[in-house]
């Protein structure tokens, strides 16, 4: 896809290298499983550098640059980074066609109305910058982009063995500046996908489609302890109550549509229902009474978040009752939110899950639990309890896409030079944390062991909704960070 007139104005910006770069990701459309655009114009630009290309059996790219003449025997740095990006928006867009279109407000870049693609772009976007830096001193570099971050960590799990040359990697997919991450949780899926017989409801039946919408949204791990609302928890929720008070004999499901991605919390969801028509009373109370219980719950961190009802003309195929009332009473019963917390890490999460994406479509269930947890078998723990509470509704769930969480190691000589370079640049020393979140870290390095590894990044606020943005001023440190880093582990080796 060629440069064109969008996003010109990102050309403005300081460090121009790596807008320059960022504004080619904006206009390349990069859904997670559709990168090969964006991967096919990174290799022409590699290629017109004379940089080596390499892909692996899933489509990552690794693109390699010498080191600077005397500094060939120094051990090679790897940058890394993702290029997909999580598609969501506040209306209709075709993030298969449609660039991302940005704007400047206060000192942040936003996009309008959809995702940013901060989250990786930035990381992208300075890799690709380092390497063409030709006033750089480096050693031996070379630039992992991975693909389906966003949907499956399914680029860094099923990244070629033997292939990466580094011995330190700079992961640039975290999102507050002034921290460095040397932790993160894994994680592990709960799939539900079950077909059921659709049938016609009786004669006199009235359509109710139940909306909930006015949500924040937000990331399923940073965010999960903020106490943000999920339209997956609070419109089952309405539904039970729905069933409950019309005496689980008189409600059919037609659809349900709620989130799009496993790992952003829902936003808006909507079911359609059919009622007997002279129940349709009993509905539109019960609606009001659970919006009014949600509103007063939610009050501070939700306070746009609305609950509603539209009727609907056309009849359609529905679940039985008892299919119905199955799905119902399985989504209302499924975890969301903070199970437990570290007890090492005072104040960051160990364990959660987040009801990612539930679609009931012509008798087609789907739905994504998304768990993750600073151990392992705390993830697996829950995930097998997801499933058990899945089997007693009948239905037969399977956890799968399982990704290893990032052991910290806080004595890593790699840390130590960072935190200096961080006082230097930044006037003081950074936090050092570990993240609830999936980041690539774990599963490259369960892959490759020897590597000492960091995550850092500039500040990027409401990743995975349209809320998106990225702080200017961060992006100007995360460059000189890397950049200084990048340097001086070229000019003054660690130890072995």
């Amino acid at each position: 896809m060629s440069d064109v007139a969008p996003n010109a104005h990102l050309e403005e910006l300081s460090p121009a290298p790596l807008w320059r770069h960022f504004r080619m990701l904006c206009n390349t459309p990069r859904p997670s499983g559709q990168e090969e655009a964006v991967m096919q114009n990174i290799i022409a630009w590699a290629n017109d550098k004379g940089f080596e290309t390499s892909r692996d059996q899933v489509g990552n790219l690794l693109v390699r640059k010498p080191a600077t003449h005397g500094y060939e025997n120094v051990p090679v740095v790897t940058l890394q980074s993702h290029v997909d990006m999580v598609t969501q928006a506040d209306g209709d867009y075709d993030f298969t066609r449609e660039p991302i279109h940005t704007e400047v407000r206060d000192g942040w870049l936003w996009a309008k109305g959809t995702t940013l693609g901060a989250d990786n772009g930035i990381g992208a976007a300075g890799a690709l910058a380092i390497l063409e830096d030709d006033t750089l001193v480096h050693g031996p570099l070379e630039a992992l982009f991975t693909v389906s971050e966003e949907t499956s960590m399914g680029g860094a799990s099923e990244l070629a063995p033997d292939w990466l040359k580094g011995r330190y990697l700079l992961n640039m997919d975290s999102e507050d500046r002034g921290e460095v991450y040397i932790g993160c949780a894994g994680g592990v899926h709960v799939r539900i996908d079950e077909t059921f017989s659709m049938e016609l409801a009786p004669e006199g039946w009235s359509y109710i489609d139940i909306v909930v919408n006015g949500l924040q949204g937000g990331h399923s791990g940073v965010d999960i302890s903020k106490q943000l609302g999920s339209a997956n928890r609070i419109l089952p929720r309405a539904l039970l109550a729905i069933s409950e008070a019309l005496e689980n004999d008189a409600l059919r499901l037609v659809s349900y549509q709620g989130g799009q991605m496993s790992n952003a919390i829902t936003r808006a969801a909507n079911a359609i229902i059919a009622v007997p028509a002279d129940k349709e009373s009993i509905v539109e109370k019960t609606i009001s009474e659970v919006a009014n219980k949600v509103k007063t719950e939610l009050a501070v961190m939700e306070p746009d978040v609305n609950l509603s009802t539209r009727a609907q003309s056309a009849s359609s195929a529905t679940l039985s009752l008892a299919d119905s009332l199955r799905v119902i009473r399985l989504l209302a019963a499924l975890p969301y939110g903070v199970e437990r917390y570290s007890d090492e890490l005072p104040g960051v999460v160990e364990t959660s899950d987040n009801i990612g994406i539930v679609s009931l479509q012509d008798g087609q269930l789907k739905s994504d639990v998304m768990v993750r947890s600073l151990r392992d078998s705390a993830a697996l723990d829950l995930s097998t309890r997801v499933e058990a509470l899945a089997r007693l509704g009948g239905f037969e769930p399977k956890s799968s896409s399982f990704y290893p969480g990032w052991v910290p190691i806080p004595a890593s000589p790699l840390l130590s030079r960072f935190e200096a370079i961080h006082k230097e640049i930044e006037g003081h020393a950074p936090e050092v944390k570990v993240i609830h979140a999936g980041l690539e870290c774990g599963i490259i390095g369960a892959k490759y062991p020897d590597l000492e590894m960091i995550s850092f990044g500039p500040t990027i606020k409401g990743a995975h909704s349209p809320s998106e943005r990225v702080d200017l001023a961060a992006v100007e440190a995360f460059w000189k960070l890397l950049h200084a880093t990048v340097e001086s582990l070229a000019k003054s080796p660690l130890p072995a």
